[in-house]
């Protein structure tokens, strides 16, 4: 997106801010949120190009707050102005007729702060004849498959208040995977603000050496507990299921956090571990659904320690806490899982006999109260014996407590730390991700 449309977009949500200050009435407040995304879309199957398309997408999200009552509505955000203020005024009318309706809300919060923010970060992006040919020309033999996403996404905040927040970025995700003749899969990503084409080839040369070593015979392996690496996509799949039912502090209040005991203080983690919030490599926004800007970094768990939860306001006025900025769902937005001292070359090494796990999927709880995730193994998992690869895997399904693989069965952290971008598309791109290394641990549970 050239700068002139970007700034024209920015020009014309502020302008209908000031219009809804102008209209509301003395007892009502509002917040007004803006996703919107200019993006490229190719995905590709057996190295050629199945779908490819630019998509230009935006909404509005109008609350409206009165006499301790609120109601919203979502609708198009187009960015010429006499169809959004024309939509935007249609909704506000429609929620004070709405308003009068509905029940009180004893945890209301209105907008209070006045926090101001803009945040611009232009990468440098393949153009949209480029994409293909560079991501095609180190597959063009393989059968590979997968979605280019790519262009700018912007959030936007603004309130009755007086608040106001603009964040733009460009960014690109290319999640993709290389099949074998045998139907067995290397999965990879591939994501940032700059192309980087040297990467890129680092990360296709590693992915063809995986499917080379699935063409052996895959080894079945009984149930029981071995040694096991993770590489960061793993690490990160297990990482978010911190998300759900976890860090939260009103899941902590309400008896549904898996950190319920380590909360308590009546278990720990591995003085290894720690995991913190980290907004200052701007990746995502930091302001949250009603404008408040979380700190630039917060510590979730220090050395094992539970330190902070994830607060907004509203589980604050609930239970009476401290908010510290988190989102409506007090989910993870920008996590990091700080590194420890494994090096690259010693990981096979020091793996010597077990498995080496790329990927995971189908992660649930299986009992959340004591911190147990169930899930399967999935694309390039493979047996080590005496540190060297001997063969692929047949699929496991594993089921262990975090208490036990981020506890007393933590050997180690890498020393180095790896993306791990959201790729998700379902109703708009989406952004951020994980920093996370690899972690080698003893006698991880699996049940068939």
């Amino acid at each position: 997106m050239k700068i002139e449309e970007l700034s024209a977009l920015e020009v014309s949500f502020n302008q209908l801010i000031e219009n809804l200050l102008n209209k509301k009435a003395e007892n009502e407040q509002f917040t007004v949120r803006l996703s919107s995304e200019r993006s490229q879309f190719t995905r590709f199957n057996h190295a050629k190009v199945r779908q490819t398309g630019c998509v230009a997408d935006g909404w509005i999200e109008l609350t409206l707050m009165a006499d301790q009552r609120s109601s919203v509505r979502q609708f198009p955000f187009t960015g010429n102005w006499d169809v959004d203020w024309q939509l935007t005024y249609a909704a506000l009318q429609e929620l004070r007729n709405e308003l009068i309706l509905l029940p009180i809300d004893p945890y209301l919060v209105l907008p209070s702060g006045t926090n101001t923010s803009r945040e611009v970060h232009l990468g440098n992006l393949l153009a949209a004849e480029a994409v293909v040919p560079n991501v095609l020309e180190l597959v063009t033999e393989l059968d590979f498959t997968g979605i280019y996403a790519g262009g700018v996404v912007i959030k936007a905040y603004g309130d009755s208040n007086g608040q106001k927040h603009w964040f733009a970025t460009d960014s690109f995700t290319l999640d993709y995977s290389l099949f074998s003749i045998s139907g067995q899969a290397v999965k990879g990503t591939f994501a940032g603000s700059n192309w980087d084409k040297s990467a890129y080839i680092a990360k296709i040369s590693e992915a063809k050496k995986q499917l080379e070593l699935l063409s052996r015979p895959a080894k079945e392996l009984p149930r029981g507990q071995y040694k096991t690496y993770f590489a960061p996509a793993a690490v990160g799949d297990l990482l978010m299921m911190l998300s759900w039912g976890s860090v939260s502090e009103a899941d902590i209040q309400q008896g549904n956090s898996a950190l319920a005991a380590l909360w308590r203080q009546e278990k720990q983690l591995s003085t290894a571990f720690s995991l913190k919030e980290n907004f200052q490599r701007g990746l995502v926004p930091r302001f949250n659904e009603l404008g408040e800007v979380a700190a630039p970094e917060l510590p979730v768990i220090e050395k094992g320690y539970l330190v902070n939860t994830l607060v907004n306001s509203r589980t604050a006025k609930e239970y009476q806490k401290i908010a510290n900025g988190a989102n409506v769902s007090e989910t993870l937005r920008a996590p990091e899982v700080s590194p420890g001292n494994l090096v690259f070359e010693q990981i096979f090494p020091s793996l010597d006999t077990g498995l080496y796990v790329s990927n995971l999927h189908y992660l649930n709880w299986s009992d959340r109260q004591t911190g147990r995730i169930t899930g399967m193994t999935r694309y390039a998992c493979f047996w080590v014996e005496n540190g060297e690869i001997i063969a692929p895997i047949e699929n496991l399904r594993f089921d262990e407590s975090l208490y036990r693989f981020w506890g007393e069965n933590l050997v180690d952290l890498t020393n180095f730390q790896e993306f791990i971008p959201e790729v998700g598309t379902y109703e708009s791109r989406q952004l951020g991700g994980n920093l996370v290394p690899g972690m080698l641990v003893e006698d991880f549970t699996y049940t068939l």
